[in-house]
């Protein structure tokens, strides 16, 4: 495969579904080799990315028989963007074309950076704060801050490199940033802390 020759370091495949009576589903879903591991956390962060669109979640799926699962290299996800005959989901799809690219982008990098995978330049040398979301959508970051303000948390967005981050506080200890992830973890939000 191609991918395989270009040593990438992910394959992501975006298709749209179908189903042999029309209207009769409708919605997002991920296909992976198997649930496990960075795939499926980046399966799972795109379906939900899609969901805030306004597509059903239907959720990841194994599907190892499939050739572009089976044979890449590294970890990959195949994307259904909703069913082809379904007037609900292509009414979705023409409407937000746009915002639909960026949410499976916005999925991707909302993994990479969760793991760890992305730098952060954004924080103070010796210092830590807490990142509740990493987003290529500026709206989205304003939606997720505004959000947090409401609940009292101080959230702040900062811009580096196209990527829109949302953190709460800037702690001088380590301890101080993992209580605020805490509360926040509570309150079910994905957090990672970060700093030095």
């Amino acid at each position: 495969m191609e991918a395989n020759e270009a040593d990438v370091d992910f394959f992501i495949s975006i298709h749209r579904n179908s189903s042999p009576e029309p209207n009769t589903y409708s919605g997002v879903e991920s296909l992976v080799f198997d649930r496990s591991g960075i795939k499926l956390e980046m399966a799972e962060g795109i379906n939900d990315q899609l969901e805030s669109i306004g597509f059903v979640n239907l959720g990841v799926k194994e599907r190892p028989g499939l050739v572009v699962l089976r044979r890449t290299d590294m970890p990959s996800v195949l994307v259904e963007a909703g069913f082809i005959n379904s007037d609900t989901d292509n009414t979705l799809f023409d409407r937000n074309f746009d915002d639909i690219a960026l949410a499976i982008a916005e999925g991707i990098l909302d993994t990479l950076q969760l793991n760890g995978d992305l730098p952060d330049h954004t924080v103070p040398a010796g210092s830590y704060t807490v990142q509740a979301g990493a987003f290529r959508n500026g709206t989205y970051a304003d939606r997720l801050q505004q959000e947090l303000l409401e609940q009292d948390f101080p959230a702040v967005i900062s811009q580096n490199n196209g990527i829109y981050r949302v953190t709460v506080g800037t702690y001088p200890t380590l301890d101080e940033a993992a209580a605020m992830e805490r509360l926040l973890k509570r309150a079910g939000y994905q957090t990672v802390v970060t700093g030095s």
